[in-house]
């Protein structure tokens, strides 16, 4: 209501400005010329009073709902009418620097793709175009095993052998779930990337699908190769990641036994959308085991931590630093299969769009098994396994996390 008066008393006000201004067109060109001017209209209106006053009297009745939307506004919500009256909303929107630096261009199923997520973790280096949960576009290269140091790799496509698996998927609208389609040999791969401190590896990015598929995409990639963000040189204990919040768990165990020497061998789920999760953690300290209850939470003073954290830094331990041969650069491993056998729910739960359209078969706890084709999670967190049946239609099994005792990737 306030928004409408206030809109109805600029509206009245401009008319009445309008009624002005064409007022002195009719009395001179000259008035009229000059009454576009705000200064010299009110000076005609002054000297030419009988033929102004209906405009002024016009734009006055506009400043009646003007002024109440206002003062609603003011009763109801002050923050954005000092926003509007600070003519904030004019200026314009800061230009927020992107995290990695892309320079990646292309095509996915013959739309422009420009990738704006970049990440190589547990050898599949992933390139995804939007932010929601499914990438409306995306491109996967699933090495067969993860590669340490500089991965260097050049696939042609007369190659044969065990080959790196190409992952391209796209959401089509108004569809839920995205269409993928997965190749074993047949395509052009150029890899050239460089690590760089903290967490991140950068250089030459070249693909090219078979003609039919109409993907290409060429020209330099930085990547993330964990969940982790840095700030000032410190991990970012405000980014929602799993792995965030490991590693603050991991911290807090050190500091609090005063060891390095502490190994986390039981960690529950871990929900980045919860503020407060209380948590049975099972570690091993200097190889004995122990059973601890922790509480994480996040703050907006210092992000995730431990609830009653008080234990002080580690001191650095001194090391001597023995004489080291400098590296050789580290090539990519003979191409191997697919990407198969287990996968822990933790790092299903943590990327499920990695494993979106793969065969996987999950047993439970009660022993049952369900086998077919992993869609993803739905709004509550379960997953969802799609086996096509004889004859028309297909079966769906639903399964909570608390349930699942083993997850193995298979071949469809």
């Amino acid at each position: 209501m306030d928004t409408l008066l206030i809109l109805l008393g600029l509206l009245l006000i401009l008319a009445g400005y309008v009624w002005v201004i064409s007022s002195a067109f009719a009395r001179s060109l000259f008035w009229g010329i000059a009454s576009l001017l705000p200064p010299m209209a009110l000076l005609f209106i002054v000297t030419n009073w009988r033929r102004a006053r209906s405009a002024v009297a016009l734009g006055g009745l506009g400043c009646i709902p003007l002024v109440v939307g206002l003062t609603m506004l003011a009763s109801q919500d002050s923050a954005r009418l000092e926003a509007i009256l600070s003519l904030a909303w004019l200026k314009p929107e800061p230009v927020v620097k992107p995290e990695l630096a892309i320079d990646l261009h292309g095509e996915l199923n013959g739309k422009s793709f420009t990738p704006e997520q970049a990440e190589y973790i547990d050898g599949v280096l992933s390139l995804r175009e939007g932010q929601d949960f499914y990438a409306h576009r995306e491109i996967q290269v699933r090495l067969p095993a993860a590669v340490s140091g500089p991965l260097r790799l050049d696939v042609l496509p007369d190659d044969k052998g065990r080959l790196p698996e190409i992952e391209v998927s796209w959401l089509a609208p108004g569809q839920d779930l995205p269409e993928a389609v997965r190749l074993q040999r047949g395509y052009s791969l150029h890899l050239d990337l460089t690590p760089e401190a903290p967490n991140r590896m950068r250089g030459a990015f070249h693909l090219v699908l078979p003609a039919e598929m109409q993907t290409t995409l060429s020209g330099t990639v930085e990547v993330f190769t964990d969940r982790l963000r840095y700030r000032n040189g410190q991990v970012d204990t405000r980014f929602d990641s799993p792995d965030t919040l490991r590693h603050v768990l991991q911290d807090y165990l050190e500091r609090r036994f005063a060891s390095r020497d502490v190994v986390i061998t039981r960690l529950p789920p871990l929900d980045t959308q919860r503020l407060a999760q209380t948590l049975s953690v099972g570690v091993a300290v200097a190889s004995v085991p122990q059973e601890l209850q922790v509480v994480l939470e996040k703050t907006d003073a210092r992000g995730w931590g431990v609830r009653n954290d008080r234990y002080p830094r580690l001191k650095a331990a001194a090391v001597v630093a023995a004489p080291v041969a400098a590296p050789a650069p580290v090539a990519a491993p003979a191409p191997q299969g697919a990407e198969s056998g287990r996968l822990s729910l933790e790092r299903l739960q943590a990327a499920p769009q990695r494993y979106m359209n793969r065969g996987m078969r999950v047993t439970t706890e009660r022993g049952r098994t369900a086998e077919g084709v992993f869609v993803g999670l739905d709004a509550d967190g379960r997953l969802v396994i799609r086996r096509v049946i004889d004859g028309p239609g297909q079966a769906s099994y639903t399964l909570r996390p608390s349930e699942v005792a083993d997850i193995e990737l298979t071949a469809r």
